[in-house]
């Protein structure tokens, strides 16, 4: 059926500024905060009602809210960390979290975590585009994601593959580029072995980076890396995860200010191997059975 627009189409800003009613009047909801002190090897977990006291370099918010609060902590140039409460996504954590979740329950799980988190990432980031339309009982105003700014979407292989399975279905227009990351057992190192990557991507990219396990952040530094010599800026970057650690996040604060992460849960500490505890084991071989 084909679609009347009336031209010109109007393109809404990047970041509208949007405080309802509601968000005016009410004090801004309770924030999660990490504060680092010296000659301690892993930042405390505290918390407070005003994120503008932590000294750390980074906020750690309950949920995404377009609050003139959360706006001016962005523009210091902290990372922001979300964690959603939505109950849905503490629900997949948990089938995660078991260790008898069989292989394809637990990558229909990853894959049910990414959509979500990336529903939440998306709130008031997509480029849209207004027009009207014939419906059948008459002409509609209506609002469409801009095709023509496709968003970026970079899974971190393997595990990376299963949280964005369904990445698609609620983004109409995307580009995939594969990493191919690992980690050196003994080392912790990353070793990159696959960049598909293409050697400049467009001015203003909006990119999803998915990588399930945020532990010592190694792998996701090394793929922010590749991305800014690509020209992207990390501002411009949000990072999908399913569980996040101290050691990932300390990191990235501390290299990428700005930068925004999703995750489904953060938990304490990483072992001496460099798993996250509890955390939900290797989330490749958990999804792939390999």
């Amino acid at each position: 059926m084909a679609c009347r627009f009336n031209l010109p189409l109007q393109i809404v800003p990047k970041n509208p500024a949007i405080i309802s009613r509601q968000e005016k009047y009410n004090p801004p909801p309770r924030t999660l905060l990490f504060h680092t002190k010296k000659k301690m090897s892993q930042p405390q977990l505290s918390t407070t009602s005003n994120g503008n006291r932590c000294s750390s370099s980074f906020t750690v918010k309950a949920a995404q809210t377009t609050s003139a609060t959360e706006k001016k902590t962005a523009d210091e140039d902290r990372m922001l960390v979300y964690v959603p409460p939505h109950p849905l996504i503490k629900h997949w954590v948990s089938v995660l979290r078991n260790e008898q979740t069989p292989c394809p329950i637990f990558k229909n799980a990853m894959a049910e975590l990414g959509r979500l988190l990336i529903y939440e990432a998306c709130r008031d980031w997509l480029p849209t585009v207004t027009g009207e339309i014939q419906s059948p009982m008459g002409v509609a105003s209506v609002e469409f994601i801009d095709p023509r700014e496709p968003v970026t979407i970079v899974p971190i292989l393997r595990a990376g593959l299963a949280l964005v399975e369904h990445a698609s279905s609620i983004l109409p227009a995307t580009k995939t580029y594969h990493l191919g990351i690992s980690r050196n057992e003994e080392t912790l190192q990353p070793f990159i072995y696959l960049n598909k990557l293409p050697e400049k991507l467009p001015e203003g990219s909006r990119v999803l980076v998915v990588d399930p396990m945020l532990a010592t952040g190694g792998t996701i530094v090394a793929a922010l890396d590749l991305l800014g010599a690509c020209g992207v800026a990390h501002k411009q970057i949000k990072v999908i995860s399913a569980v996040a650690a101290p050691p990932a996040l300390q990191k990235l604060s501390e290299k990428f200010p700005g930068l925004q992460v999703y995750t489904g849960t953060i938990d304490p500490t990483v072992n001496e191997k460099g798993f996250i505890i509890p955390g939900l084991g290797d989330a490749g071989d958990r999804s792939f059975a390999t």
